[in-house]
């Protein structure tokens, strides 16, 4: 049985009442602690920060050269919180049910309307760090909407919000590696978890610039690594986002969430071509101001501005009046694959939609617009060559953000004890959707309010269990697991490199558990998956010699081997999943429509899988989904 542990009374007093009822640690106990955190993004940073303010020793890794280089600093878009500085009728429960909504009612209550609560107090902690939100002419912070709301509760940095946190969260990480609660360890990679008697004891890592591999022990592991969107190729995410840590402790025990769940982003650039290893994400705030639309005829090569009003479809507000073009994402993504699949794409290769901004320029100025999204529109203006304050921006779908992950109950700690999964690393707040903006939020509130007050609850139990020793066989075990890993990618020798099994994976999820998905598709995407493996283990080519040296050919090597495994899980996931909800479409499960049609009855449940060995169908677990405050209704944007 799963037990999430979620607190027992009203909705708005459970976090209050767990934070009252927990065990704590005293100020001279902490010292006697060490947690390992894995990766500095949003989350890892955050915490590690709180965790050496509050006196606990803590050791933080991360596989670039510094911590700010991490992923979050790529959530342009803004951080949510319901401050009602608008005052247009922001609550509390008014985001708790807007994300509730927005993940097709596939995610925890409690869990929910803790991200929202905390949400409050992060805007105040943000600004005290120096976070140059952007404000009014009055010298209030200013808003914005973004997808799935029909209110202003997003803050923002221009077009940089996720740079600027990460920046807070970094300053705050070093003062702390400064004090000597902190010890930092860049371009070092996670390759395996140490589980000693059931607990998370430690990690195998390896030194990127050396290739030594070494052992760290500490009584409680955290995993803040990221999703692993990167798995179709082509994201919007860097080439170093991988899901390797996650998965390597879910090889140790520790139970995957609803895997399948993958967001697709409607505002990327499209692929210009075969040479790409990924695509740019653009910021959702662009549809607060840009109009989406296509032409009405197809295959229509016209110049955009060359295509009067009557010929226009701007289909998001035709569809989804009530919203408009601020649906959200998996809606958006969706709409804009059928047209391009329809034939109305545009651009090149026809694998686009245009976003345009003519409108909002003629009625608020270009100025305005510039104040807004300037460094957006000079980003686009680099990359394609063209101003999109004279011409709309070209726009496609693509791969984003998980929102499956490491199982976690409410106080953030997976299925072995002692092993936290935060911020993207986890399944816990977004259900089948994310709403946009609330990544940068989920991240900051699992780092600086969440798990700095349910992991002492764990803690304060291991007072008595003195410096985890390294030097046990457990340890030994797992280096060794590690190291005949890496010579085994070293001694295969064949003939393709690491990109082409990256690639031929991601054109397998992409077409058969992507936007869209299949019993038949799924059911053959697992099949060639398994054929694809067993090509990688007899056809890959990991140039360099031994191990115990810098190659990022081997690093990525181990990262597509894990990709292997996680793609045949993803289609496990989808192919068990009955219904369509959220990002998971299921071309069977649809109203005449073509909106996606849940099953409440049979699929209110988070899926839970259990690893059960290489080329074997995993075990699937369910942890009930109960809705005491909301009542699941059939969700709509029109």
């Amino acid at each position: 049985m799963l037990d999430a542990k979620i607190p027992e009374g009203p909705l708005d007093k459970k976090w209050e009442h767990y934070r009252s009822k927990s065990h704590l640690v005293n100020p001279a106990n902490r010292k006697k602690l060490k947690v390992i955190i894995v990766g500095t993004g949003l989350s890892g940073s955050s915490l590690a920060a709180s965790l050496g303010e509050s006196g606990y020793h803590v050791s933080s890794f991360c596989f670039q050269d510094t911590a700010r280089r991490a992923h979050s600093v790529a959530a342009q878009g803004g951080v949510n919180a319901c401050k009602n500085y608008k005052n247009d009728g922001d609550t509390v429960f008014r985001m708790f049910y807007d994300t509730i909504k927005g993940g097709d009612f596939r995610a925890r209550e409690g869990n929910v309307y803790r991200l929202a609560e905390c949400s409050v107090n992060l805007i105040d902690q943000a600004v005290a760090q120096g976070v140059p939100f952007a404000r009014e002419y009055s010298g209030y912070l200013s808003n914005r909407s973004f997808g799935g709301v029909q209110v202003s509760r997003t803050f923002y940095a221009q077009g940089q919000t996720g740079q600027q946190l990460l920046l807070g969260a970094y300053q705050a990480l070093m003062r702390q590696v400064s004090a000597g609660t902190v010890k930092l360890f860049s371009r070092h990679e996670m390759l395996d978890l140490v589980v000693i008697d059931g607990k998370a004891r430690g990690i195998i890592v390896r030194n990127m610039d050396t290739g030594e591999v070494e052992r760290h022990g500490g009584h409680a592991v955290v995993l803040a690594t990221g999703g692993f969107g990167k798995i179709y190729y082509l994201s919007s995410l860097a080439m170093g986002c991988n899901a390797s840590a996650i998965w390597r402790a879910y090889r140790r025990g520790a139970f995957f969430a609803n895997p399948s769940w993958i967001q697709f982003h409607p505002t990327c650039l499209p692929q210009f071509g075969e040479y790409q290893s990924k695509l740019t994400l653009m910021s959702e705030s662009l549809r607060n101001d840009g109009r989406i639309w296509v032409p009405k005829k197809k295959d229509d090569n016209r110049p955009p501005n060359d295509i009067p009003e009557s010929e226009r479809d701007y289909y998001l507000e035709r569809r989804y009046p009530a919203f408009g073009n601020l649906v959200p994402r998996d809606i958006g993504s969706r709409a804009a694959k059928e047209m391009i699949d329809a034939g109305y794409g545009v651009g090149s290769l026809k694998n686009a939609v245009y976003l345009d901004f003519s409108k909002a320029i003629a009625e608020q100025g270009e100025g305005k617009i510039e104040d807004k999204y300037g460094n957006l529109f000079r980003m686009y203006q680099k990359i394609t060559g063209i101003n999109a304050y004279r011409e709309p921006m070209r726009i496609s779908p693509a791969s984003h953000f998980s929102m499956g992950g490491l199982w976690v109950d409410y106080e953030l700690m997976t299925t072995i004890p002692g092993l936290y999964a935060v911020g993207e690393s986890n399944f816990a707040d977004h259900g089948a959707n994310r709403l946009g903006a609330n990544s940068l939020l989920q991240a900051c509130v699992d780092g600086y309010f969440i798990a700095p007050s349910t992991m002492p609850n764990y803690l304060a139990n291991e007072i008595r269990t003195g410096p985890i020793d390294t030097r046990q066989s457990a340890f030994a075990t797992a280096e060794e697991a590690a190291l005949q890993k890496l010579k085994g990618f070293l001694a295969i020798q064949g003939s393709k490199p690491v990109d082409y099994f990256h690639k031929a994976l991601g054109k397998i999820l992409y077409d058969d558990c992507g936007l869209s998905r299949s019993r038949a598709g799924l059911t053959e995407a697992i099949a060639k998956i398994r054929s694809l493996r067993g090509e990688f283990y007899h056809e890959l080519h990991v140039p360099g010699g031994g191990g115990q040296a810098m190659n990022s050919e081997l690093e990525k090597a181990g990262r597509v081997a894990d990709y292997l495994e996680v793609g045949e899980l993803m289609c496990y996931d989808a192919l068990n999943r009955d219904e369509s909800c959220g990002a998971h479409f299921r071309v069977e499960y649809q109203t005449p429509e073509g909106e996606p049609l849940r099953d409440d009855k049979n699929f209110a449940f988070t899926s839970a899988w259990e690893w059960t060995g290489l080329d074997t169908e995993p075990l699937l677990h369910k942890e009930p989904l109960h809705f005491e405050t909301v009542t699941p209704t059939v969700r709509s944007y029109k």
